[in-house]
């Protein structure tokens, strides 16, 4: 389901020391100066559950969300991801004879330059610095080549001592750049991504440097504009299976904070030392198995996670069970938990919903065409009151074929992001000749 909802003003935070609350009203008024920021725009996600924001790490976001202006979900996803990538391979969760160990890949989706991305990493690795010493050296940016990512990861091989780690976290703030590299024939960036998520060797096969990276631990951050998403979504990267190992989250600016936050809301909370602690313990843990009540509840939610969906959507998420079992495994770890209980399945469940709800806003951006999304901006400025077919005509300076803007119309309105309304102020519907209003956003329930 999606709605024009603001995820950062529905994220559940009391502006305090950070139980949640239902209210993010009343949340805005007990914390520092802060303005509200401005609608959604139409077809974005519906916030995540508040199950996604549940354990140790919800807690530690619930500290921070009152004083940045970054989107709630994704400080919180950019630090799951960056707990997996601190433990390494020394646990994972078995499904068949494949292994699903703690690393994911996670993509960021801004509207603009003033989505606050940055800004929500920076808290993530602040906090990691805190909790792990080496966790910076370990990080990393500039994906150019399956050759440069290997090399990077490489195991020990006669006098070359290999890498120092296998551990490791690339953050891209500029994942469009990314994805342009992967649409190249010659480069090998996309296959060695998809084979390291999938926990398997990696090679170097060259005659002057062959390497290899056998354990390598690959977890990825990524940042980009839905706008330049959009010329990915339904090309080559989608349907080779690169952009299905990432869980969108699609993100915006959650608050005005004129003056700023807190310089360390965490300060004093022991927050991070019980983090440290809990990954330093994960890190040896081996295979994590299902409680029984995780397992009774996995084996309810499996079903709908295998259902397959149809076109761009569906290829952007059919990893689903895959994810979704990843992000609990996540977060019973930076719980410290010895299972996958249920509070952590439904945790990950949540989350991964509302990654499922920002692919569906990723394709549905990249499959309306220009002038779908130049009417889709026009309605959006005129607010309630809307256009008539002949004023978008206008927009549109005259110069687009009547069929050519009923079809955008169409679009807009099958993928949620406008709707047509023909009613009156006092509520009956409008007949004969009037002409008919276009609204953005998607058509109201009705009683």
């Amino acid at each position: 389901m999606l709605s024009g909802k603001d995820p950062g003003q529905q994220a559940l935070f009391a502006l305090g020391e950070g139980a949640p609350v239902r209210d993010a009203s009343r949340a805005r008024q007990t914390g520092p100066a802060a303005l509200a920021v401005g609608e959604a725009p139409p077809g974005w996600p519906e916030a995540p559950a508040p199950e996604a924001y549940s354990g140790l790490l919800g807690e530690i976001v619930s500290c921070l969300a009152p004083h940045t202006e970054a989107d709630p979900v994704a400080i919180l996803a950019q630090a799951l991801v960056a707990a997996g990538a601190a433990i390494g391979r020394g646990v994972h969760v078995a499904v068949e004879a494949t292994l699903h160990h703690p690393n994911e890949y996670v993509l960021i989706v801004g509207e603009s330059a003033k989505a606050r991305k940055g800004s929500s990493w920076d808290h993530v690795a602040r906090l990691m610095d805190m909790v792990d010493p080496g966790f910076s050296a370990r990080t990393s940016t500039g994906l150019s080549s399956g050759e440069g990512l290997v090399w990077a990861l490489r195991d020990p091989a006669g006098p070359d001592p290999g890498a120092a780690d296998p551990r490791l976290l690339v953050v891209e703030p500029e994942f469009a750049s990314v994805l342009k590299m992967t649409a190249r024939d010659v480069n090998t960036l996309s296959p060695v991504l998809r084979s390291a998520w999938d926990g398997r060797p990696l090679a170097l096969l060259t005659r002057t440097a062959p390497a290899r990276a056998k354990a390598a631990h690959l977890s990825v951050i990524g940042h980009i504009t839905a706008a330049e998403l959009s010329q990915h979504v339904v090309g080559l990267e989608a349907a080779n299976g690169l952009l299905n190992r990432f869980v969108f989250i699609a993100a915006r600016r959650a608050q005005l904070l004129p003056e700023g936050g807190r310089l360390n809301p965490l300060a004093g909370t022991g927050l991070p030392d019980k983090l440290a602690s809990h990954l330093e313990m994960a890190r040896g843990a081996g295979r994590l198995l299902f409680s029984p009540a995780g397992r009774k509840l996995w084996w309810e939610a499996y079903p709908s996670l295998s259902e397959a969906g149809p076109g761009p959507t569906g290829a952007l998420t059919a990893r689903s069970e895959a994810h979704a079992l990843r992000l609990a495994l996540l977060y019973a770890l930076s719980d410290g938990a010895r299972s996958i209980g249920p509070g952590h399945l439904r945790s990950g469940l949540a989350l991964w919903g509302y990654g499922e709800r920002s692919a569906i806003f990723a394709a549905s951006r990249a499959t309306a065409g220009p002038v779908a999304h130049r009417i889709a901006d026009a309605l959006v400025a005129a607010g309630r009151s809307g256009l008539t077919r002949t004023q978008i005509r206008d927009v549109l300076g005259r110069n687009h074929a009547g069929a050519e803007i009923d079809a955008a119309l169409a679009e807009l309105a099958t993928n949620g992001t406008a709707h047509q309304d023909d009613s009156r102020p006092d509520g009956s519907r409008a007949a004969g000749r009037l002409p008919h209003t276009w609204i953005a956003g998607s058509l109201p329930t009705r009683s």
